[in-house]
């Protein structure tokens, strides 16, 4: 399921991934409290396994600095979407007594949501565009770059682990990445707004529009999961082209 929240605000922090997620978790929490704890801990532990949804955050009409984001119409849209019926449910209803959320020094309002239709992918080959960016590291942590020869081989393995994690069955097929307008986005995020030294770090990630090929149910199931590092982080979220 797709969904689209309009979020109310005159500014941002450049880490605005984070305070989405957070709203995220606020609306989880306000639904189903073991819901959120079983998604995003494992006993005292945080929960490291990829998570059954990714988003978005879309702002046409703004300026940015090295620490925020200015909104000159006020607004941004969230997009979401998950496959999963029950994470869907309790972020559906946990926004519904979820009026502002507040991260750090900044105070959003939360307008209407809206369900969005999907599309079924229906051939092997499919082209999308990136809503928000795809992000790709190799085992030591390393940000790749399109070009890199291990690009293709990561971005397997990471679908690989979201679909296993998902469905329990990985990739029944190896995907066939081909980039065809893309380009490099560095994503400033912060550490810890709270610190007078804040801790900056750059992911290497792009946005743009790109061929997979693959078996057409990993297709599908990928389109609604995304298809990224750090999806539950505000990368990975791609629409059908």
């Amino acid at each position: 399921m797709r969904l689209k929240l309009t979020v109310y605000t005159d500014k941002l922090p450049i880490n605005c991934q984070m305070l989405f997620l957070g709203m995220i978790k606020e609306a989880l929490k306000n639904s189903d409290t073991s819901f959120y704890r079983n998604m995003f801990y494992y006993g005292d532990k945080i929960n490291k396994r990829t998570k059954n949804f990714c988003y978005g955050a879309v702002f046409r009409n703004f300026d940015i600095n090295d620490e925020q984001i200015t909104l000159k119409d006020g607004k941004s849209e969230l997009f979401l979407s998950s496959p999963d019926y029950n994470f869907v449910l309790n972020f559906y209803n946990g926004l519904l007594s979820l009026k502002e959320f507040k991260y750090r020094d900044y105070t959003v309002k939360l307008g209407k949501i809206f369900i969005l239709p999907e599309k079924k992918i229906d051939n092997s080959l499919q082209v999308f565009k990136t809503i928000s960016p795809i992000c790709v590291k190799n085992s030591k942590g390393k940000w790749l770059e399109l070009e890199d020869e291990n690009f293709s081989k990561e971005l397997n393995y990471i679908a690989d682990k979201i679909l296993n994690n998902f469905r329990e069955v990985g990739l029944k097929e190896k995907l066939e990445f081909q980039p065809i307008k893309m380009k490099r986005r560095v994503v400033k995020l912060a550490d810890d707004f709270s610190l007078p030294q804040k801790k900056f770090y750059y992911v290497n990630s792009y946005v743009g529009v790109f061929s997979l090929k693959g078996n057409k149910q990993d297709l599908n199931d990928l389109y609604q999961l995304g298809l990224s590092f750090r999806r539950s982080e505000g990368f990975g979220l791609i629409e059908v082209v």
